[in-house]
């Protein structure tokens, strides 16, 4: 069984990416990733069925750096902002490939008017690794939507 000090850490990991994301700091985002990493964003379906492509991926952390330019630049939305829930996560295995964790989240949408609407829910599945400061990042996050429907504003990180 895993010790506190890797809930903690796990835990800690996902309230600061959280907030990183939620106050708009997008910029900072690529920086909770290794250099190699994948990011996607699937649904529960796609899961069930093997299927492994995702509505977005990336294999790396210029992927991510690239997506943020994109957004800031490049796509062109109403102004909303998003606010995370991530519950407790669980320590799947802990071994010398890293940590595997899942936690639930819920995410609210904002929108300028204050309209709020329930934008995505699910799982996260992670593997997380220390860097080379001992600081746990991503090797792997894949959100795992229950729904299969997406909003065109999935732009924004989940």
């Amino acid at each position: 069984m895993p010790g506190m000090d890797t809930l903690y850490q796990v835990s800690a990991l996902n309230t600061a990416y959280a907030a990183t994301i939620d106050g708009d700091r997008l910029e900072d985002w690529p920086g909770f990733f290794h250099a190699d990493c994948l990011y996607k964003i699937t649904t529960a379906e796609n899961v069930r069925r093997g299927r492994l492509a995702g509505i977005i991926y990336a294999d790396s952390r210029g992927m991510l750096e690239d997506r943020v330019a994109a957004i800031r630049r490049a796509n062109i939305f109403e102004t909303h902002a998003y606010r995370h829930v991530i519950g407790m996560a669980s320590i799947l295995n802990e071994d010398a490939d890293g940590i595997r964790a899942e936690a639930p989240f819920l995410v609210v949408r904002t929108m300028r008017d204050g309209q709020m609407t329930l934008f995505a829910a699910g799982r996260y599945q992670d593997l997380l690794r220390p860097d080379e400061t001992g600081a746990l990042r991503f090797a792997e996050r894949v959100v795992i939507c229950d729904s299969p429907r997406f909003d065109t504003l999935v732009a924004i990180p989940l």
